[in-house]
């Protein structure tokens, strides 16, 4: 399931350079993740990094982009042309 910032953002900045696959942008009042490009850092680390250094506790799960594990690892693999064994 791919992750999502909600209101409580206070623009911090220290998601966005954070992200391996460049999801997370500056939206028009929050920063906001691109569903498409969030694999909750499968592939690349064992916890999604945004929400490791989120001050404010903003980033949960976002419920309308339901995935599983092989679904992140799979985007994973598109996104980056790199196959996990």
């Amino acid at each position: 399931m791919a992750l999502m910032i909600t209101d409580e953002c206070i623009n911090c900045d220290v998601c966005e350079p954070e992200c391996p696959n460049e999801a997370i942008s500056q939206g028009e009042e929050v920063y906001q993740i691109d569903p498409a490009k969030c694999t909750e850092c499968v592939g690349h680390y064992d916890e999604p990094q945004c929400v490791q250094v989120c001050p404010v506790d903003c980033i949960p799960k976002d419920p309308g982009h339901e995935e599983n594990q092989e679904q992140l690892l799979a985007k994973y693999e598109q996104l980056t042309g790199n196959r996990i064994a």
